[in-house]
């Protein structure tokens, strides 16, 4: 009786959930990560070239912390 519950529950849930329409008002931006921080995820997956991402972060930083210092000689 308890699994019947549970299931008659977690299927209400899924209806109410996917009959809320699709309002532009209602849209929820679900990409909550910024763009270094994907880079940084995808510099250490075991997909085959991602090593060169992380590489490029960072001649990135040591080309900013370059030009940082030297704005500041200035």
């Amino acid at each position: 009786m308890k699994n019947l519950t549970r299931r008659l529950s977690v299927i209400a849930f899924l209806a109410v959930a996917c009959g809320t329409g699709s309002n532009s008002s209602s849209k929820v931006n679900r990409d909550t990560l910024t763009e270094r921080q994907q880079d940084s995820i995808l510099a250490k997956s075991s997909i085959p070239g991602a090593s060169a991402v992380g590489k490029a972060m960072n001649a990135a930083d040591s080309t900013s912390a370059r030009v940082t210092a030297s704005d500041s000689v200035h």
